[in-house]
């Protein structure tokens, strides 16, 4: 079974979904508070991708997995993030703005930071490993960018029929989410099993290192309480879908085995940000 058939309908749905809770005010925020936007775009498209790097060279990651992670690492904010941040009574606002401003931007940054990644690995490592930068441009803009603006016009004008959509998308999106880790699992269950040790300790410290740069960065940009639980989550959450499906693109890098380090940080995101806004909750 190929799952890039499963992959690509659930990423296209997620990013519909996420245009159906964004509106164009949400991409203005920066003209009224730029301080935690600013940070949270820097802890996302810069922070978070040149501390996968780090990592990726202190754990010798092999070099399909230190891809994977990079990519991981420069992918957007996903929705759930939203979700998050109003169970942890962060502000919902700016974890809106930040994922619609990193969705956006990410459509560019991605092919940059990973043609980078892939000529590093290739360079140190002899290997070859072929980033059409063309088509991942492509793939961004027709699975990402248009059902973004799918979205966000049909709240626009038939927001009572947006809002009925939204909520039976949204009570679908974890779910898909998990069945999509779940058919990877399967697939590739004895490869994850036997390097689920040092990647999974590797993802997990790059979680907790990217939540703890978000509470870094809020503190330097002398943010509040309800920013700063923001940040936290925004800087930690990373859109595994998108991830998942570049990697096993045909288009792209038609490789399940890149795929396998977002599979890993879908769940061990999901447990730590839950025990994060677990503690938020009780205090």
């Amino acid at each position: 079974m190929n799952a890039i058939w499963i992959v690509l309908p659930i990423l296209t749905l997620l990013m519909f979904e996420l245009g159906l809770t964004l509106q164009v005010e949400d991409f203005k925020l920066f003209r009224h508070r730029p301080r935690p936007v600013i940070a949270g775009l820097i802890g996302q498209i810069v922070f978070l991708p040149v501390l996968a790097f780090v990592l990726g060279c202190v754990f010798r990651l092999d070099p399909l997995f230190f891809i994977g992670t990079m990519l991981i690492a420069c992918s957007p904010g996903g929705s759930s993030s939203n979700i998050f941040s109003m169970i942890a009574k962060g502000d919902v606002a700016l974890s809106v703005s930040l994922t619609a401003l990193s969705s956006i931007i990410t459509l560019f940054t991605v092919p940059v930071i990973m043609e980078f990644s892939t000529r590093f690995t290739g360079n140190s490592l002899n290997i070859e490993v072929d980033l059409p930068v063309g088509s991942l441009i492509v793939q961004n803009l027709l699975l990402m960018l248009l059902p973004i603006m799918a979205g966000i016009l049909m709240k626009r004008y038939y927001p009572r029929k947006a809002e009925k959509l939204h909520k039976i998308l949204s009570k679908t999106a974890f779910p898909a989410l998990i069945l999509l880790a779940t058919i990877f699992f399967i697939q590739h269950h004895a490869t994850i099993t036997a390097q689920f040790g040092k990647l999974g300790l590797c993802i997990s410290i790059l979680i907790l290192l990217a939540m703890g740069g978000g509470a870094l960065l809020s503190g330097v940009m002398h943010l509040n309480r309800k920013e700063r639980r923001t940040l936290i989550i925004e800087i930690g959450m990373q859109n595994a879908a998108q991830a998942i499906a570049i990697a096993s693109s045909p288009f792209v890098f038609n490789n399940d085995i890149i795929a396998i380090p977002a599979i890993i940080y879908a769940l061990m995101m999901n447990i730590i940000l839950l025990g994060y806004v677990g503690i938020v909750k009780r205090r």
